[in-house]
């Protein structure tokens, strides 16, 4: 068996294999499915600082080679997550890391200062494309200096490892890479989703209740593993890549790209086994191209 343990920054993952935020709850709902310490690491449902309901129904779509979602980050809060999930989920022998999103950069740092006193999150992930309530609803990670707003309050509070969650819907994400980096980030993860609509044409109106959502599944995934590329030239620190991914292939690719891990998101609602089946082909993978490390392939074109 090749060596698969890779680290992004001190966090150290036994293979590259992680899940997407929101695709796999808090691991808990599928560990009748995949043995859970088998995994690099799980990244849990978006928290914030305070409860949210979310966006009105419907709030997902099917669409050609993916899927549409307009959640709205439902969750009950960040005290709710450290009183009663946290207990559950402590004890799981993987990196259970925390997806932190809010609407300004003071609910942000709240938040993860609240998870960064727990001892067994040895991560957080944060949402930077969640809107600016003081800007208009524009999102943070859409211009540089909303990014750095988000990452610089952050890091002032959070001490353990940070990995900054990028949007695609953007100019020039390797900029917005080097802007997370500057101010600390110990790591960038991309993409999220692109932004789309449907719309039932039997009713004349979209299929979304309010109107578009994030488009994810195979459909992002060239764009995705077009920007893992360009970042992971652009930046000194890890690169995290997801967008599309189904196969040990597509996580090679991503790997190839630059990626030092990876995270499975929409294909979990396909395959609740998918993060195990893709962490044994990339191991196949390596074993049939005489690779004894992971290291060999990662950024290798």
């Amino acid at each position: 068996m090749a060596e698969l343990s890779v680290n992004i920054g001190a966090l150290a993952l036994k293979n590259p294999v992680m899940t997407a935020s929101g695709t796999f709850g808090y691991g808990l709902e599928f560990a009748d499915f995949v043995p859970l310490d088998q995994l690099g690491g799980i990244i849990v449902k978006g928290t914030t600082l305070k409860p949210r309901e979310g966006n009105d129904y419907p709030r997902m779509a099917e669409t050609a080679s993916g899927m549409l979602n307009c959640v709205g980050l439902q969750n009950k809060g960040v005290d709710y997550f450290c009183e009663h999930i946290y207990p559950q989920i402590k004890d799981i022998d993987t990196n259970m890391i925390v997806n932190v999103s809010g609407s300004s950069p003071e609910d942000y740092a709240e938040c993860a200062a609240r998870i960064d006193a727990l001892e067994k999150i040895p991560a957080i992930e944060l949402n930077i494309s969640c809107p600016n309530v003081k800007d208009g609803g524009m999102a943070f990670g859409v211009t540089c200096q909303g990014a750095e707003s988000v990452v610089r309050a952050v890091r002032e509070r959070y001490h353990k490892t940070l990995i900054v969650k990028l949007s695609p819907n953007v100019t020039n994400i390797s900029d917005i890479a080097k802007a997370c980096e500057a101010q600390g980030a110990d790591s960038v993860s991309l993409i999220n989703t692109l932004m789309g609509m449907a719309i039932d044409i039997e009713h004349r109106r979209s299929l979304l209740s309010i109107g578009t959502g994030g488009l994810s599944g195979p459909c992002v995934k060239p764009v995705a593993l077009r920007m893992v590329w360009q970042v992971a030239k652009a930046v000194k620190i890890p690169v995290v890549g997801l967008g599309g991914i189904t196969t040990a292939n597509d996580a090679i690719e991503f790997l190839m790209a630059g990626a030092t891990a990876i995270e499975i998101g929409t294909a979990n609602f396909l395959d609740p086994a998918v993060t195990i089946k893709v962490r044994d082909g990339i191991n196949d993978w390596l074993d049939r191209h005489g690779c004894k490390d992971i290291h060999e392939i990662i950024g290798c074109i």
